[in-house]
C-alpha cells in the first residue's frame, strides 16, 4: 500500500541526479561523461514517465564545483549530454538546477533548503508543489520535497536514509508502475 497520487494534467516531477538518473558513485564524483552510466531500466521507461508530467526538473547537489573537481562548463557538458540521451529516450527535462556550493554550514541551494525548487516555480510560474514528486536517494532529498509539500518516493540504495518517504522503489524506473 503506497500514498502515491493519481498523476495527471499539471504534475511536476523533480529528480535528483546521483543515484537516481545515473548510478551514484559512492565517495566520489561523476566528473566527465564517460563516468555517467543510467540507472538500471530508465531509458526503457522513460517515454512512460516523462508523458505522465507535464515538467520535468533537475535538482541536483554538486559540491565538486566547490571543490574544485570540475568546472561549471564541464558539468554543463555532462547535463547536457545526459538531457540529450533522456530526450531521445523520451523524456524531456525542463531545466537542470544544480547547488554547487560546499555542504558544510547551510548554503541556501544545497537540498535540503527549498532554494533550486523556488528558483524552478519562479522560471515555471504553473508549478505547484501539491501536485508535484520529488524523487532522490538520500534523506535531504527527501527532506527537501516534504519542506515543499510534494510527495516523495526514496530510490533505495547503500545509503541510510531514515525519512519516511511516500513510496520506496529500487530504480527510477519502477516509478513507471505507480503513472
Amino acid at each position: 500500500m503506497t500514498n502515491f497520487p493519481q498523476i495527471g494534467p499539471g504534475w511536476t516531477l523533480f529528480l535528483d541526479r546521483d543515484g537516481v538518473i545515473n548510478k551514484r558513485i559512492f565517495d566520489n564524483y561523476v566528473l566527465e561523461w564517460s563516468a555517467f552510466h543510467f540507472t538500471e531500466g530508465l531509458l526503457e521507461h522513460a517515454q512512460q514517465i516523462g508523458s505522465a508530467f507535464e515538467r520535468i526538473i533537475v535538482v541536483t547537489n554538486q559540491q565538486c564545483i566547490a571543490k574544485g573537481l570540475l568546472r561549471q562548463e564541464d558539468l554543463d557538458v555532462i547535463h547536457q549530454h545526459m538531457c540529450d540521451q533522456l530526450q531521445k529516450a523520451g523524456l524531456y527535462i525542463d531545466h537542470v538546477f544544480v547547488a554547487t556550493e560546499f555542504k558544510n554550514g547551510l548554503p541556501p541551494r544545497r537540498k535540503p533548503q527549498p532554494q533550486m525548487a523556488l528558483e524552478a516555480k519562479e522560471m515555471f510560474p504553473s508549478i505547484d508543489f501539491s501536485k508535484s514528486v520529488m524523487v532522490g536517494d538520500t534523506n535531504t532529498d527527501i527532506q527537501f520535497g516534504q519542506r515543499l509539500g510534494m510527495y516523495t518516493v526514496l530510490v533505495e540504495s547503500k545509503e541510510l536514509v531514515k525519512e519516511s518517504p511516500d513510496l520506496r522503489i529500487a530504480h527510477l524506473a519502477h516509478l513507471s508502475q505507480y503513472l
